[in-house]
């Protein structure tokens, strides 16, 4: 399959990479940024432009990997009437590139991404949505070969999903930013709650998390829990987070 990247950055990189060692052909990959579409392009061994009216029309598939603020403003640059186009956005809707042919859809890979390391894709999930049944299989078959867990949602699925994504991941990671904070401000080392949050990580990948929550808000302990309150009586921000998560904590019981 031919392909055309729309996008250098950390989810065109893996992604690329993996349809690269799938063996799909790369021709092009284009960033608005020469130097940024040359850096992944030297890796998939094809070409890079920095202009969409250099994009070859000859490809079986494009796939757009920008930010989704990107991705209206891109879509109606393009004019590739039968060719199918899909974006790898969680929270886009696939209508978002009705503008650009009248075959789209969404390849959306459920991962964290970074540019240098490596994500094995086999056991990402991806999910994927077309507006019709022949660029569906086409999709398909091309997930498949990337990952055993493949998934067809529609956009307002995907959406959820990707809402639920942010809860376990960024919000989560953010939660850990704060932890850091919290330990420096003593001269404490983040390294003293790794194994924790190894642990707990650990315990819902055989557990459903309600199954598996700990901590003084479950336990009801509000001597425990108004202790906190006080020792972080001069961040009223925290304060307000702290009691949030407390209550969505005993909510959710």
């Amino acid at each position: 399959m031919n392909i055309i990247l729309l996008g250098s950055g950390r989810v065109a990189t893996q992604l690329g990479q993996a349809l690269h060692n799938a063996g799909a052909s790369i021709l092009q990959v284009y960033s608005p940024t020469q130097a940024h579409a040359a850096k992944l392009a030297a890796k998939l061994d094809c070409e890079s432009i920095s202009d969409v009216s250099q994009l070859r029309l000859d490809a079986d598939l494009y796939i757009l990997s920008v930010n989704d603020d990107a991705l209206p403003t891109l879509s109606k640059q393009l004019s590739l009437t039968d060719r199918l186009v899909v974006h790898t956005s969680g929270s886009t809707p696939m209508s978002v590139l009705e503008h650009s042919s009248n075959k789209i859809g969404v390849l959306y890979p459920l991962q964290t991404f970074s540019h240098e390391k490596e994500v094995d894709f086999s056991v990402v999930p991806l999910i994927i949505e077309s507006n019709n049944p022949e660029s569906l299989n086409l999709l398909k078959d091309l997930a498949a070969k990337l990952s055993t867990k493949v998934l067809e949602l529609d956009s307002a699925q995907r959406l959820i999903l990707h809402v639920a994504a942010v809860f376990a991941c960024n919000f989560s990671n953010h939660l850990y930013a704060i932890s850091q904070a919290l330990l420096a401000s003593r001269q404490l080392d983040f390294d003293l709650i790794r194994p924790l949050i190894a642990e707990t990580a650990a315990k819902v990948q055989l557990n459903l998390p309600s199954e598996v929550q700990t901590g003084p808000a479950i336990r009801k302990d509000e001597l425990t829990i108004q202790k906190h309150l006080d020792s972080l009586k001069d961040q009223p921000q925290l304060q307000e987070i702290y009691r949030l998560l407390s209550q969505s904590i005993v909510n959710l019981r």
